[in-house]
Parts: C-alpha cells; sequence; structure tokens
C-alpha cells in the first residue's frame, strides 16, 4: 500500500500539471485517482452493476465550486 506522502507526491507530478481544474469536482477526482479511491470504487461499480455517479457528481461540484483563473 502506497503512504500518504507518497500518494500526494504522485498526485501533484502526475495529475496537477498535466491538467487544470475546472472546479472542485476535477480536484476531487484528481485526487482518488492518485490514492486509489477511484480504482476501488470503479471495482465496486463494476461488480454491482451499478453506475458510481462520479461523472455527474464531477461536473455538479464544477459548476457550484468553478475556478476562476486570471
Amino acid at each position: 500500500m502506497q503512504s500518504l506522502y507518497g500518494a500526494i507526491a504522485n498526485y501533484k507530478l502526475y495529475y496537477m500539471e498535466k491538467k487544470k481544474s475546472k472546479g472542485l469536482g476535477d480536484t476531487i477526482e484528481k485526487i482518488t485517482k492518485a490514492t486509489g479511491i477511484k480504482k476501488v470504487v470503479d471495482t465496486v461499480s463494476k461488480a454491482t452493476g451499478k453506475d458510481c455517479g462520479c461523472g455527474e457528481r464531477k461536473d455538479t461540484l464544477n459548476k457550484w465550486f468553478p475556478y476562476n483563473y486570471k
């Protein structure tokens, strides 16, 4: 299992620099990918046959909490 420090380092290196987040939903998605949570959720979602709703949640959070870059 990856340490929290390693997960944070991977998050910064691989996700922060590749794509700017439009809002809070994108940031949460990047964190869950970096920590492995997304992989667990996808596995459970596939096993149960139910959509996790991650995409809709991300879009909603991006609309509610957008980042305004200048």
